[in-house]
């Protein structure tokens, strides 16, 4: 039960209904919303309606307004209507249809607020794919709770999503990655191998690789060709990095449906080569030369003749290189071929989570998206900013080249999953981050992800404490779906409904807008409230929840609570973050 949207059809009817619309046919409703209004004082709800729609039924928005508001007042479930200022319409509803949203809450549990909106639509979410050539940083926590928490919500407003993860396998970084453990299996032999050379990756997580090596192929790979070993070394050194990562996501709660491996596209006959050459039979792909780089020319730069992609034509600001002048290809190349295989998976939304130094990816990945579909997908790219971490009032420093860097499993131990992943979630995806330990180890008001939990455990402590003291009730949700609601009338217990109500809106909003903050915000004021009238009730004992003078406003009001504590499971659940029934 979404009452904005509902609503928003009651006012388009009223629109269409007017003798003026007659005139205009093509009447573009899109713009219509129905939101709650910006000072709780002025309504419930309130429409734009008169606003946007005035210059096509060439009347004066306040007129328009007037007319609106005349149409919704014959409405049953509407208690009064308003125009404010130029023409908006602010619109108070009987308390009967706040007791119909709180029986749908009741009822559904924390199924209310998922939404069909997605109708299936085929969704792929690609994020973190770190290299793997460590284990996963500091530095990758937001994108991978972003990604993860925007999965969830796209699933529950019904699209049809898979969870992916591309393996950088492929490239000079992974021949890296193999001098490195064979510099730690000849340290596992025995060897005196000094300090790690420049350029090598230096980090101790390599060691137990470098011993694994020793216990697994003895002294047989020094004595093996170069190519053979380096082959060899490349994959086994690949798949241990790949199970630390996994199990890095696995201690954050990330899930994915699919690892996808570069190396797979490369190679002759492969998926590059066919590609390309399905693109040239489109004239996407063509020899040319490319301009000089606007500024300061790199030294690598080449004015020769090369293998192009036309990103230009669509909306990219160059065309971009396939092939390298040695003749292997580029990463672009890749990318173009991964997207493609993609496409051909069927996916109608491609969407990436990418940390804010891939900022220069955005044109050329929607590019690419445009050219192979033909307009036909939706490439969605959504960056993440740095996170700086505090602890003790100084800022904590990272090192992605020493090997003494912080690792997301650090984080995690210090202050559980559910922190690390709400507090990611508290602020705009690309908006800046601090992420104070201190803070967040807080059980106070401000430490959001407790005060959020601890609405939910207050909520279940409500209910247990009913269940002991009072004869009739068994804490079952069968039950309460039989209150009376009518019996909620002060102006606390209406508000926790009219916030409620928001919930299925706030879904919607989020998952059309790839926004999962939205999610931590709206828990962050349901909690706000639910506290609030707790404290009411503690100045004014009429106001409590348990009363066994009072069985029916008592059973309500549980109901009330029961309600509050499914939304808040709902959220955190969309966010990946625990719900605790009680908490010491």
């Amino acid at each position: 039960m979404n009452i904005f949207a509902d609503f928003a059809e009651r006012v388009n009817s009223v629109v269409k209904g007017l003798d003026l619309a007659a005139d205009a046919p093509e009447l573009d409703l899109r713009r219509v919303t129905v939101e709650p209004p910006r000072d709780a004082a002025h309504g419930d709800l309130a429409t734009n309606a008169a606003m946007v729609l005035a210059k096509q039924l060439k009347m004066k928005p306040r007129d328009l307004a007037e007319k609106i508001a005349e149409g919704l007042r014959a409405d049953s479930e509407v208690e009064a209507v308003d125009v404010a200022g130029p023409g908006f319409i602010n619109i108070r509803v009987s308390k009967t249809l706040w007791e119909r949203v709180i029986g749908d809450v009741v009822a559904k549990g924390d199924k209310f607020g998922a939404s069909a909106r997605g109708d299936g639509l085929k969704v792929n979410v690609e994020y973190v794919s770190a290299n793997p050539t460590g284990p996963m940083h500091v530095g990758h926590t937001r994108g991978a709770v972003v990604g993860d928490a925007l999965a969830s919500l796209l699933q529950f407003a019904g699209y049809d999503v898979t969870r992916e993860y591309v393996i950088n396998d492929a490239g000079s970084q992974i021949d890296t990655l193999a001098n490195s453990a064979f510099l730690r299996y000849r340290e596992a032999l025995g060897e005196d191998i000094g300090q790690i050379p420049e350029g090598y990756y230096p980090g101790e997580y390599l060691i137990p690789v470098g011993k694994s090596l020793a216990e697994e192929y003895g002294e047989s790979l020094k004595d093996m060709a170069p190519a053979e070993r380096l082959a060899l070394l490349k994959g086994y050194t690949v798949d241990k990095m790949m199970d630390m990562i996994r199990g890095d996501l696995g201690a954050l709660n990330v899930k994915h449906d699919v690892f996808f491996s570069e190396k797979t596209m490369h190679g002759q006959g492969n998926a590059i080569d066919l590609t390309l050459d399905a693109l040239r039979k489109r004239d996407l792909v063509y020899n040319g030369t490319l301009p000089p780089p606007k500024g300061e020319v790199p030294e690598d730069w080449e004015d020769r003749e090369q293998t192009l992609f036309r990103s230009s034509n669509y909306g990219d600001d160059s065309d971009r290189a396939l092939v390298k002048s040695d003749g292997s290809y580029t990463y672009f190349a890749a990318d173009v071929a991964y997207m493609r295989d993609k496409i051909e998976r069927g996916f109608k939304e491609i969407i990436f989570v990418l940390g804010a130094d891939h900022a220069g990816y955005v044109k050329r990945l929607e590019a690419i998206g445009n050219a192979i579909s033909g307009g036909d997908v939706d490439v969605i790219v959504r960056l993440c900013q740095l996170v700086k971490l505090f602890k003790g009032g100084a800022e904590f420093k990272m090192s992605k080249r020493s090997g003494n860097f912080i690792t997301l499993r650090d984080v995690v131990d210090e202050v559980g999953v559910d922190a690390v992943r709400f507090m990611m979630l508290y602020r705009k995806n690309d908006a800046q981050l601090d992420f104070d330990f201190d803070k967040v180890k807080e059980q106070s008001k401000d430490n959001p992800v407790f005060y959020v939990q601890y609405g939910h455990a207050r909520c279940h402590s409500v209910l247990r404490q009913a269940a002991e003291e009072l004869d009739w009730f068994s804490n079952t949700a069968e039950e309460l779906q039989s209150a009376d609601f009518a019996q909620l009338e002060d102006e606390g217990e209406l508000a926790l409904i009219a916030k409620m109500a928001q919930w299925p809106r706030i879904v919607d909003g989020a998952a059309e807008n790839h926004e999962p903050h939205r999610i931590a915000f709206y828990l962050y004021e349901l909690a706000s409230a639910l506290h609030g009238h707790w404290s009411r009730g503690k100045e004014k004992p009429q106001l409590r929840f348990i009363n066994d003078k009072t069985p029916e406003l008592t059973k309500a009001r549980l109901a009330l609570v029961y309600a509050v504590s499914q939304v808040i499971a709902s959220g955190l659940n969309v966010l990946g973050v625990t719900a605790p029934n009680e908490m010491r």
